[in-house]
């Protein structure tokens, strides 16, 4: 462009032109660069077996996050095609009214085919077994609880864990998987199995305990507190909320009980290096509470903070200091068992995005671990880079393909 033809633009015009071309840069060449890297990126063959038993609608959101991320690494199913959410794992499939759902789990196929499946598997993934219930079609699907259609470990699925143990497979469950609607005796077969004791206890915490600001609060949970606690219920502020398979329910206030609002996952050097996750991520939902053998390492753990209070409630419920967050153990010289006390993989995700290099590091750069008010803040900080690391792990002998 000459002097003079620069002399004739206005200042505000070039101004513009060069914010359009930023954008345009920032908008279109990046985003088409980080598809075309991922585009040509080699796939490798890793079957991963997937069973989601709580499926009420088409999100799928339980287990959308595994499927995800196993399609942004390019890992394939033995057939060498990609992972689809709707279809590749068992449980519980929606319809749009209650009479149109189905079941598909490991009831539904034979012995043989079992043995082929896991034969063909690098890793079996259980995902969330609470189930489907009827006010999940309602129009208020989180008041209070009501009658279930489908959910709970079976003895299929039992079968299937020690199956896929004794062909030393890699292993993640999830929290309740041993919680309720899960029967008394599966649940014990299951602790056996896998050296791990579920309390009886689950906790959450929320960022506002007053009803009168907090109009989200489950009712079945206030009603429950006010039964059990000579009609009180005043609190105000966040807390902690514990339940007990046996429907007690008790409160850890923040600032009286803890010292912290929001429980925290702590993860020593160590396993920060092995998996790349962080020290400190926190984490606002549901968590089961378990023990676990002395074989077991635990990844990370869960800190509450809290005051001598607290310490002396969570004796009253016979629950300890430190809870385990991730923790895993060998199963032979091939497997590794790993357990999440929590809903790690529960993340709503857009199907397409995963086509896209590098999408975690640029999520990571905006999402502070520590930021808890971001949902999508654990995934990308905590959950996807542990998962990518133990599907690594069990894809050390898969075959790699060309894109």
């Amino acid at each position: 462009m000459s002097k003079t033809t620069r002399k004739t633009i206005p200042q505000e015009t070039l101004l513009l032109i060069k914010s359009v071309s930023f954008l345009v840069l920032i908008f279109g060449i990046v985003p088409l660069t980080s598809f075309l890297i991922w585009l040509f990126m080699p796939s490798a063959v890793l079957n991963v077996v997937v069973l989601d038993k709580t499926v009420p609608n088409e999100s799928a959101q339980e287990h959308q996050g595994i499927h995800w991320t196993l399609n942004h690494l390019k890992y394939l199913k033995y057939d060498g095609s990609p992972y689809d959410t709707s279809t590749d794992y068992f449980g519980y499939f929606p319809g749009s009214t209650i009479d149109e759902g189905k079941i598909a789990d490991f009831n539904t196929i034979d012995a043989e085919m079992k043995s082929r499946l896991l034969d063909r598997s690098s890793l079996v993934y259980f995902a969330d077994t609470y189930g489907v219930y009827e006010n999940d079609f309602g129009q208020d699907p989180d008041d209070y609880r009501s009658q279930k259609i489908y959910g709970g470990m079976d003895q299929a699925d039992v079968d299937f864990m020690a199956a896929a143990i004794e062909k030393e497979k890699f292993i993640i469950a999830e929290f309740n998987t041993m919680a309720s609607p899960t029967p008394i005796d599966i649940r014990m077969q299951v602790e056996e199995l896998v050296g791990i004791k579920w309390t009886g206890w689950i906790a959450r915490y929320f960022d506002e305990l007053d009803t009168l600001i907090n109009n989200e609060l489950p009712r079945w949970m206030v009603d429950t507190y006010i039964q059990q606690h000579n009609g009180d219920w005043s609190f105000k502020g966040s807390g902690l909320v514990f339940l007990h398979e046996m429907g007690r329910l008790e409160i850890l206030e923040s600032g009286l009980d803890i010292n912290k609002d929001v429980p925290s996952i702590m993860s020593d050097q160590k396993n920060q290096k092995r998996y790349g996750i962080p020290e400190i991520v926190k984490y606002p939902y549901w968590i089961d509470i378990v023990l676990v053998s002395r074989e077991y390492d635990v990844i990370s753990y869960y800190e509450i903070s809290p005051t001598e209070s607290g310490i002396n409630k969570l004796r009253d419920m016979g629950l300890p200091r430190f809870f385990p967050a991730a923790v895993s153990r060998n199963l032979g010289e091939k497997g590794k068992f790993f357990y999440f006390s929590g809903d790690f993989a529960d993340m709503r995700m857009n199907d397409t995005s995963h086509r896209f290099y590098a999408l975690a590091r640029l999520y990571r750069l905006f999402l502070h671990a520590e930021d808890y008010s971001q949902p999508t803040s654990f995934f990308w900080n905590y959950y996807y880079p542990l998962f990518k690391n133990i599907l690594a792990d069990a894809g050390k002998e898969v075959e790699v393909l060309g894109n």
